[in-house]
């Protein structure tokens, strides 16, 4: 068995209370999905700036009602300490995923980013050391190995980072590298790389490229590629991400805590290539893809142009084993995107 097979087959005989921020976005609402499945107690706290109602009314659907009612939902934003406070009251772990993620965004309004994803951020360390909580689990961000040009990326190297929202999530690991020298406060930040999958929004200017993709090629509207097509993810599909986050949170190996990893698969995949996976698995249902091309245009300001990730540090000090690939990934995702109404 995989350390996460064995972690799964132990955590519902010992429940625990878990807080996820942005537990109403893409990646919460997926944690919320899994722990709640496992029979754990979930605090969630979000304030709707990019989660959806939509998305807990699904997991709901998705559980059972004894599992809903170990939910409990607060109405609360990350940049109100007292907020923090509330929803830290009690917990043994946090899984810290609310920020206002892309880069565009951050280019066009800075402020708004650095007080969501620093003084946010700042405030749920502060409130969690406070409540004592055992681990403190954060969404960190492969935007930090900014410009930085070794393939794959080792989480020792980084550059310079490219936009307002990398500077972010890189001071983020500074503070809670300086929580856990200073306070002895244990955290584990990981590094996503173009996590994608079920309840990622396809919709507004900086939806992630997969469903935006597939909503755009659905209704036969243009797909857009900017630059060349060459430029390159490790797309990473959100049972991994899942998976990491309650291995960071559950790790006993004492060596793992207060560390960064790469939450990727390692495998480096160009636009070009997603395009024609995308088309791949949507021809058999939609005849105009028979001539479907996509459309060109320039380079996005603050794009990194190439990333691959080494996810050795994750497997050896967590046991992280990602049990989806790209293909295989879409596969089951794409199931979810052809139910929606676009």
């Amino acid at each position: 068995m995989t350390a996460y097979e064995t972690l799964l087959a132990t955590l519902p005989s010992q429940p625990k209370t878990w807080l996820v921020t942005g537990v109403a976005g893409f990646i919460g609402s997926n944690l919320l999905e899994t722990l709640l499945k496992l029979n754990q107690r979930v605090v969630g706290l979000d304030n709707f700036a990019t989660g959806h109602q939509h998305n807990l009314d699904e997991v709901q659907s998705l559980v059972s009602g004894e599992q809903w009612a170990n939910f409990r939902f607060i109405r609360g934003d990350i940049r109100q300490l007292n907020d923090c406070q509330t929803a830290c009251e009690g917990v043994d772990y946090v899984l810290h995923q609310a920020a206002l993620g892309s880069v565009p965004r951050s280019l066009e309004d800075p402020i708004t980013t650095n007080g969501t994803n620093i003084d946010g951020f700042l405030n749920m360390l502060v409130a969690a050391r406070d409540a004592q909580v055992k681990r403190f689990v954060y969404a960190a961000s492969s935007s930090t190995y900014g410009d930085h040009p070794a393939l794959p990326k080792i989480e020792e190297n980084i550059g310079k980072p490219l936009s307002p929202y990398a500077v972010t999530k890189y001071v983020n690991e500074l503070y809670a590298d300086v929580f856990a020298r200073a306070y002895g406060f244990n955290t584990i930040g990981l590094r996503y790389f173009n996590i994608f999958g079920k309840r990622q929004d396809p919709n507004g200017a900086y939806a992630a490229v997969i469903p935006k993709w597939i909503a755009s090629i659905i209704k036969d509207e243009p797909v857009y590629i900017n630059g060349d097509g060459e430029t390159s993810r490790d797309f990473c599909y959100i049972d991994n991400a899942v998976q990491a986050n309650l291995l960071a949170a559950t790790t006993e190996n004492t060596d793992a805590t207060n560390q960064v990893y790469n939450v990727a698969v390692g495998d480096r995949t160009t636009l070009n290539e997603l395009f024609w996976h995308l088309h791949e698995n949507l021809l058999p249902r939609f005849a105009h893809l028979q001539e479907f091309e996509p459309t060109y245009r320039d380079f996005r300001a603050g794009d990194v142009r190439h990333s691959l990730a080494d996810v050795g540090k994750s497997a050896r000090l967590l046991g992280y084993s990602p049990s989806h690939r790209i293909g295989e990934g879409l596969a089951v995702a794409m199931q979810w995107y052809l139910g929606q109404k676009h």
